[in-house]
């Protein structure tokens, strides 16, 4: 067999587990810069995806590639506590100035996963309760902890019986909220309904360790709650000593505007997992809490070998500078707001869109059903390998998948969206005329 890379592809079946092979589009690229991958094929292809909210200073920043060579003529491993080193102690203190409250101490990992499961081991640790209540729709990760308190679908968590005693509440669905009433007040009326049926028929409050939720549902739809509502489960966690996790690992590092999404809707959790964006691609996570709360959690409670790796960290503290200097925290809202505007008015010519729901440069399409105007995954599926045809790359979410999921780069410019947009307007064109849905305008 040819080992060249075409061959390599073409087989890639024979080396990759389906688990990590089979997603879309699986399009082969050779390289990546700024809001484009550079495909196998020859193409230019403009990427909404940012590696799933990962290069939110874009592919390939000179900074970022420049800071990974400087670090390791430094130093290529830690582990942290064997040694010391610089890097981590530098990102530890600035990442706590930007975090909201006294979120300022850190355990640093290398997925969001890994960071999910130290929340809940903190958690459960410094509270000495046993139980955890996590939202319905909500994805926190693979591992079996994290998958304890992952209900985005179904297929995640088949066979694997993740039974660490957490028990689920419906998010905030403001949807079903009847005309005339309001949704803010609906959903808080709602939640608290859920908690007390909760407390009353299946669990204590003394008994719950924490509350873990997505601030904004990601894979279950990019479903964005009233300020209200995460307010409300604040005040009821603090009402029974629980204590408040944010996963953050997609919501983090500007993507809805702000450093945080915390920020964004004013609520400060106790516990916060981080990831994603906080190293422009290189493996970092944390665990952030409280001094206070972290200091009941002794050495040797929790471990890691590779986690808060060196080189990782330096590129972390350089990703926080191109942030600030680039503004892209203040592009995010502009840009994301402009994308936002642009859709809306495309929704107006095409009855296939549902919903737009976004904060920042966070946004999901909704797709429906033109028939039955429900929620479509396999029209998704469809307009995503059209729009990748025109030449650029959305993602998906929901669970059935219903909705594009729209995460460029922080770094993307108003007239990358015109285009990106154009090119989806026309997979949308070339999906109405395949399936006879009568549009009401023409490109």
């Amino acid at each position: 067999m040819s080992n060249s890379w075409s061959s390599l592809v073409e087989n890639m079946g024979d080396y990759l587990a389906p688990s990590m092979a089979k997603d879309h589009p699986n399009l082969p690229v050779v390289k990546a810069e700024g809001c484009y991958y550079y495909g196998l094929d020859g193409k230019t292809y403009l990427d909404f995806t940012s590696g799933i909210a990962v290069a939110n200073t874009g592919h390939r920043h000179p900074k970022i590639v420049q800071s990974i060579k400087d670090a390791a003529d430094q130093l290529m491993h830690g582990p942290s506590g064997v040694i010391m080193y610089e890097s981590i102690l530098k990102l530890a203190k600035s990442l706590g100035e930007i975090l909201p409250g006294d979120l300022n101490c850190f355990f640093f990992a290398n997925s969001g996963a890994e960071a999910i499961e130290g929340a809940l081991k903190l958690a459960k640790y410094a509270t000495k309760r046993p139980y955890a209540i996590s939202f319905t729709g909500c994805f926190h990760g693979r591992s079996l902890g994290a998958l304890s308190v992952s209900t985005s679908k179904s297929k995640y968590r088949k066979y694997v019986n993740p039974s660490h005693l957490t028990y689920h509440l419906p998010y905030a669905n403001m949807q079903a909220c009847p005309e005339g009433k309001d949704p803010e007040t609906f959903c808080i009326n709602e939640l608290e309904k859920h908690f007390e049926e909760l407390f009353k028929h299946q669990v204590t409050p003394e008994e719950v360790a924490c509350v873990i939720l997505e601030p904004v549902l990601v894979e279950g739809g990019y479903i964005i709650p009233p300020k209200g509502w995460l307010k409300k489960i604040r005040d009821i966690c603090d009402q029974h000593g629980i204590l408040l996790i944010f996963d953050e690992v997609q919501t983090g590092f500007g993507r809805t505007g702000e450093w945080f999404a915390t920020q964004t809707f004013e609520v400060t959790p106790d516990i916060m997992a981080i990831a994603k964006g906080i190293a422009s691609g290189l493996p970092l996570s944390a665990t952030v809490a409280s001094k206070e709360l972290m200091s009941k959690w002794p050495a040797g409670s929790h471990g890691t070998t590779f986690g808060g790796n060196p080189i990782a960290c330096s590129v972390a503290l350089t990703t926080l500078e191109i942030m600030k200097e680039e503004r892209l925290l203040d592009n995010a809202k502009v840009v994301g707001q402009y994308a936002t505007e642009k859709l809306k008015k495309m929704k107006k010519n095409h009855p296939i869109i549902g919903e737009i729901r976004s904060v920042g440069l966070m946004i999901g399409i909704e797709m429906l059903n033109p028939k039955t105007k429900k929620p479509d995954g396999n029209a998704v599926m469809k307009i995503l390998d059209y729009a990748l045809e025109q030449g650029v790359l959305f993602y998906l979410c929901g669970n059935e998948g219903e909705v594009i999921r729209m995460i460029p780069p922080l770094t993307v410019t108003k007239e990358q969206i015109d285009d990106g947009l154009s090119k989806l307007e026309k997979a949308l064109h070339q999906f109405e005329k395949e399936f006879k849905i009568e549009a009401v305008s023409n490109i």
